[in-house]
């Protein structure tokens, strides 16, 4: 089941989904009988930002996701209870608001966790201070470049770009003196980060089913990871994509490119590492945007700029080898790894991730022979084992509005796939529950070794996580109809979840067992 974690928010949460409601929202999956969540990047963005594909950091938990309800320091203070009154009011709108009100959301939660840390600071325990100290330990070989950052980020007020020479620079000295002068800082965004590690492996534990994670192409340029490896990048230059069924022009991510040459110098070890905390966090991950590991199409930083767009590297041979190459740094952790291969793919990249034997995906309203007349939908019985099957993504238009939007034809194409030709649909018919669990059931009797369903096409809902090539706060904000830990409760969802369940049943689709792993 596809779903973002900002998207379940609970009774108590404040306002988003949060790393607590994982547990409540997993037990209404497994009634529906999924076996994993498929989350969108919790790393952490930027305060004005939503995408979570554009990040300060490739390691840290967005401390938005931290459950306030769930932090002793927070709690031992009165918690939500001694609010002030407009902080109380503030709660009570982002709680009631429909859309994720991320602005609103990161300024309480600002003051409630600076408040913790105050307490914590003043009166923690010997043990809670030690297991403070004992993972700022552990995990000091991202945290501490991460914690520095955001601090320095903190009292510059500006990206890193924008800092004095000896800081954008990295000088030693420089450094020494502002962890001198900023310690208290870095220790409060330490702190941050294990809450949500602690609160992470907790809910984990509890939910009972398999994690996966979703690994971005690239961060943000004014990011901890960019910051500390800034000569692996060229931050002249953007990320984008070409023309796809995305964008008619094709799309600018505005986010820096990758000098390869020295990506290679330093044995990928950038990959290496994501991999590792990826690993730690999930039982499973995508990698997002595959094929720009193989071949990166640059293009200016801004649009509009004199500018010939090009593919990095060039020529096809070192596109797999690099490709190649990345893959296995990406796959060095022990997690189940799987391919997000949409879009503008070459043969070679695709015959490149069958070698090596890594799922990429198939989607039932791309799947078609598009070189035989009339386009004919490839019957999803025939997908390959080692595949991830699926009605859409998060960047996609639900299931609904897809088939709304159909012309005539392509609908008398689609049903003419066995599954569906032997249920007898009218091509005329507007979508309603017999279109949508026809669908759903095609997808779930795939060839398949996986499936992953968005959550808007279980329930047949137009809502969408993100259109592509625009901004605005139709993107990224979206949120379940009800709280996630009332889903058993409400009867709408929990008929839902027992008709699900009964279809994958039906299927034969297996449990897959958190930590599990398939060929």
């Amino acid at each position: 089941m596809l779903v973002p974690l900002f998207s379940i928010p609970s009774v108590r949460a404040w306002g988003i989904g949060e790393i607590g409601d994982l547990p409540a929202f997993a037990a209404w999956v497994r009634e529906a009988g999924h076996s994993f969540v498929q989350l969108l990047p919790v790393t952490e963005v930027a305060s004005g930002e939503t995408s979570p594909y554009s990040a300060m950091s490739a390691m840290a938990i967005d401390p938005i996701y931290i459950s306030l309800a769930d932090v002793p320091e927070f709690q031992a203070i009165g918690g939500e209870d001694v609010a002030s009154p407009p902080a109380r009011y503030a709660l009570d709108f982002v709680r009631r608001s429909r859309r994720i009100r991320y602005d609103a959301v990161r300024a309480l939660k600002r003051d409630a966790l600076r408040a913790a840390y105050d307490r914590f600071s003043a009166c923690a325990d010997a043990p809670r201070l030690a297991a403070f100290e004992s993972f700022v330990e552990c995990e000091g070989w991202w945290l501490s470049d991460y914690a520095r950052f955001r601090a320095i980020r903190e009292a510059m007020g500006r990206p890193w770009t924008e800092w004095p020479e000896a800081l954008r620079h990295r000088d030693g000295n420089a450094l020494s003196s502002m962890e001198r002068e900023l310690e208290r800082r870095i220790r409060y965004y330490s702190y941050l980060q294990w809450i949500a590690d602690e609160q992470w492996h907790a809910a984990r534990e509890r939910a009972g089913i398999g994690l996966f994670g979703d690994v971005p192409f690239m961060v943000s340029g004014d990011s901890a990871d960019v910051w500390v490896r800034q000569h692996e990048f060229q931050l002249d230059r953007s990320v984008g994509t070409p023309a796809d069924a995305f964008s008619e022009t094709g799309q600018n991510w505005g986010l820096p490119v990758y000098d390869w040459d020295a990506v290679k110098a330093s044995g990928d070890e950038w990959f290496r590492q994501r991999a590792r905390r990826s690993a730690a966090l999930y039982d499973g991950y995508r990698i997002d945007h595959i094929v720009g590991f193989y071949r990166t199409f640059v293009r200016p930083l801004q649009d509009g700029r004199p500018f010939t767009p090009y593919f990095s590297p060039a020529d096809e041979p070192s596109q797999r080898a690099q490709g190649e190459r990345v893959i296995a740094s990406f796959r060095s952790a022990d997690a189940l790894v799987v391919a997000e291969d949409l879009g503008s793919i070459p043969d070679f990249v695709r015959e490149s991730l069958a070698e090596l034997r890594l799922p990429g995906y198939r989607v039932l309203r791309w799947s078609r022979d598009w070189h035989t007349d009339g386009h004919p939908f490839i019957d999803p019985a025939g997908w390959p084992a080692r595949s991830v099957g699926t009605s859409g993504t998060h960047d996609t238009t639900p299931l609904a509005e897809w088939w709304e939007t159909l012309e005539r034809e392509d609908r008398t194409a689609l049903l003419e796939i066995p599954a569906l030709a032997s249920r007898g649909l009218n091509a005329s018919s507007p979508f309603g529950p017999s279109i949508r669990d026809a669908l759903l059931e095609t997808v779930l009797g795939s060839g398949s070794g996986l499936v992953i369903l968005p959550i808007q096409d279980l329930f047949g809902w137009l809502d969408r996580i993100n259109t592509p090539a625009t901004i605005g706060p139709h993107n990224w904000t979206w949120r379940l109809p009800w709280p996630s830990d009332r889903l058993l409760e409400v009867p709408e969802s929990h008929g839902r979840a027992r008709e699900l369940a009964v279809m994958t049943g039906r299927h034969g689709r297996s449990h897959l067992a958190s930590g599990a792993h398939t060929d």
